[in-house]
């Protein structure tokens, strides 16, 4: 199976630049909708956990501890798989590589069903299953990053990055649905359906997808994007065009020891303590501290997803408009999150509530999306997949940590660097958001320098 992974280069056809990039919008499209579908599906396969908790509660009596270990198992290996994953799949076939991490990610969640009797579960088997399933899932977003990033131009990146982001936010909207549907129409309402129906219908996407689009334009001899579309080459390329460089060198000089990708990742990890820390607790904040019905709870949760949804489209051509200021774009968005947190903590009315959810996750999802897509722009093609999966790592392995228990901690009344109760959370969203702002403020300055470079070196040519 591994000769599907295999990156396929063909000679460029002798025609016109003018003719072949009239031919790079259907190769391109079916590549687009593999990867966008494909992450797309991956939720449907991770976000039914979230929403058939309650039913293992009740048919298998599992504890919430026992609950909890499953998805620590998950993070932990999704975390872990970011950065290990993600460089193997560097200088394969990216495009290729998602849908078949997609099957081999749903064949463990079949595994994990087989785990659930009729009144009782192989525990351990159910946490195996989980976080293998997460080390597959892991690798997605940076396969779509690579594969969208080598098809299209970097004047219009932020724009198609921008859609694709919008992947989870569907896949995690129309999760619930897939599984109770499962559940209710083939199972007579047995959680083991929420995990079946989607695994089933996530191999049948994987099985489809290999057989559409590629990871380049050049694996159908139409040439590099660059050359597609009158874009200089950039320097990070240019740096490593040397074949003699291993992948293991190119790893360490473009991503370890590139000072703007340690910045980003940090960045990302203040970035996930809010993101998570919204995501995460607004429900019990908006119940237990605000005195808001559950019902309002669940609505505010509904729109920050909505927000997030309407954000992910406008931010990323927002970037693309300011000619690829990614890092300026993120400061903003952060300054109005800080200034947002303060209406939503103090929200007592339900819209005034439900409105500040939905400006935060517009506003979140704006430096979530343009982290990744400024990391682009500081690695070469060979080095995006492993660069965002080294950026995800952190993001996912220390401030969605945090934010989960750290947070949590902090509203219970336990004291972490001085900080206790939900104002004490508060407090710990604003830092995480000022700090976020202070680092993506430097990446600006590099960011503007090297967008000063680029167009010197294209008036030049």
């Amino acid at each position: 199976m591994l000769h599907l992974l295999k990156r396929k280069r063909l000679p460029t056809l002798d025609l016109p630049v003018s003719v072949r990039r009239k031919m790079w919008f259907k190769p391109f499209i079916h590549s687009y909708l593999v990867v966008f579908i494909c992450y797309m599906t991956m939720y449907l396969i991770r976000k039914n956990f979230n929403i058939a908790q309650n039913d293992m509660v009740t048919t298998y009596g599992l504890s919430l501890t026992e609950l909890g270990l499953i998805g620590l198992g998950f993070s932990m290996t999704y975390g872990i798989g970011k950065t290990l994953l993600s460089y193997y799949a560097d200088e394969k076939n990216t495009k290729q590589f998602l849908p078949l991490m997609l099957i081999l990610s749903a064949l463990c969640m079949m595994g994990f069903s087989a785990s659930m009797g009729s009144d009782s579960v192989a525990l351990w088997l159910m946490v195996a299953c989980y976080s293998l399933s997460g080390f597959f899932q892991s690798t997605g977003g940076s396969c779509s990053y690579s594969t969208i990033s080598k098809w299209t131009p970097r004047s219009k990146r932020g724009t198609y990055l921008g859609i694709w982001n919008i992947s989870h936010n569907l896949g995690g909207a129309g999760a619930a649905g897939v599984a109770l549907f499962g559940a209710h129409y083939f199972f007579n309402g047995h959680v083991i359906g929420m995990f079946v129906f989607p695994a089933i219908i996530a191999l049948i996407v994987g099985i489809i997808a290999l057989r559409f689009g590629n990871d380049s334009p050049e694996a159908y001899g139409l040439g590099n994007a660059e050359e597609l579309f009158d874009e200089p080459q950039s320097e990070e390329d240019e740096e490593v065009d040397d074949e003699t460089l291993t992948k293991w060198q190119i790893f360490v000089s473009c991503v370890l020891k590139n000072k703007v990708i340690w910045l980003l990742c940090t960045a990302n990890i203040f970035l996930y303590i809010v993101r998570i820390g919204i995501d995460q607790w607004s429900t019990v904040y908006a119940f237990n501290e605000l005195k808001l019905s559950k019902e309002v709870a669940i609505q505010g949760f509904t729109l920050f997803e909505a927000g997030a949804l309407v954000g992910s489209l406008l931010w990323g051509m927002l970037s693309d408009l300011a000619r690829g200021r990614r890092a300026l774009l993120s400061c903003f968005a952060l300054i109005f999150i800080i200034i947002i947190l303060g209406v939503y903590q103090r929200a007592t009315e339900d819209w005034l509530y439900l409105t500040s959810l939905f400006l935060l996750g517009f506003m979140v999802f704006g430096p979530q999306l343009l982290i990744g897509v400024a990391l682009v722009g500081f690695v070469p093609k060979k080095a995006i997949g492993a660069a965002d999966g080294f950026k995800g790592t952190f993001g996912y392995l220390v401030g969605d940590s945090f934010a989960k228990l750290g947070l949590g901690m902090i509203a219970d009344g336990h004291s972490i660097f001085g900080l206790t109760g939900w104002v004490g959370t508060f407090a710990a969203l604003d830092a995480a958001a000022i700090g976020c702002m202070g680092i993506m403020v430097v990446v600006a300055i590099f960011e503007e320098k090297k967008i000063r470079g680029i167009t010197n070196r294209a008036m030049a040519r």
